[in-house]
């Protein structure tokens, strides 16, 4: 058996395509993507606006449906799954991160980051305690009972990010996670989710135009009209980076 047959795949997509129709034109947003992610990788996608990076987060978090081709989330292909199963699926399989944080504003940190566990059945004393664990991990521990708008724009992604590790997700969705903060926030923001990826072992999939995701990304997905123009490791784009540099 080779060592690509060995690895465990979180994420895999065949032939995807997503086409909409806009008067008498088709508009191909997603136009064939095959891409696999390792369980536990670090996947930044790139891409201008209008690459296909929103409708591929679309596709992969089960929030729409493809026009054709299959996507595996822990070898179960989603594209099949009813709207029941997707509910389920989103649940417990996928963590989100939106750009806008998304927080229920009348709920405090510690609320928000219990309100998935009680979507997945988990009983009162569990989550609270997991909430606390998750809080305290992203530095918030000192803010369990503050509403978003006590938070800054910093604490309030860090409270998202808490609230997409709360029911142990197979894969992390982060949107833009640091399109609405400023340069030091961002950087910080970056660097928690290398380490959650690292300590936990769970897969980020990050899509962002912020050139320091490269610097913690595996690998760098690059997307333009639809398609996956190319996939490159994180040392090889250093090192072309520090060539185009030099000359």
């Amino acid at each position: 058996m080779s060592i690509s047959e060995k690895l465990i795949y979180t994420l895999e997509t065949e032939g995807l395509k997503k086409y909409y129709k806009m008067g008498p034109e088709i508009v191909k947003a997603l136009d064939g993507v095959d891409l696999r992610v390792v369980k536990g990788e670090y996947i930044s996608i790139m891409g201008p606006s209008g690459s296909g990076k929103t409708t591929l987060f679309n596709m992969v978090g089960g929030l729409d449906k493809p026009t054709a081709g299959k996507i595996y989330i822990d070898e179960v292909d989603i594209s099949k799954l009813d709207a029941y199963e997707l509910a389920w699926l989103r649940c417990r399989k996928i963590g989100y991160i939106f750009q806008t944080f998304n927080l229920i504003p009348v709920m405090t940190a510690l609320e928000n980051v219990m309100l998935p566990m009680i979507f997945a059945g988990v009983d009162a004393e569990e989550r609270r305690k997991r909430a606390i664990e998750l809080l305290n991990r992203v530095g918030l521990g000192d803010r369990l009972e503050h509403k978003p708008v006590e938070l800054s724009g910093g604490q309030q992604q860090r409270v998202a990010i808490a609230r997409a590790l709360a029911n142990n997700p197979a894969i992390i969705l982060a949107d833009e996670p640091t399109g609405n903060l400023d340069l030091d926030t961002g950087r910080s923001i970056i660097m928690l989710l290398h380490e959650l990826n690292r300590e936990k072992g769970v897969t980020v999939m990050a899509a962002t135009h912020d050139l320091k995701m490269i610097d913690v990304s595996d690998r760098i997905v690059w997307l333009r009209d639809g398609k996956i123009q190319r996939i490159e490791k994180r040392k090889e784009v250093s090192l072309r980076v520090y060539r185009i540099e030099e000359a």
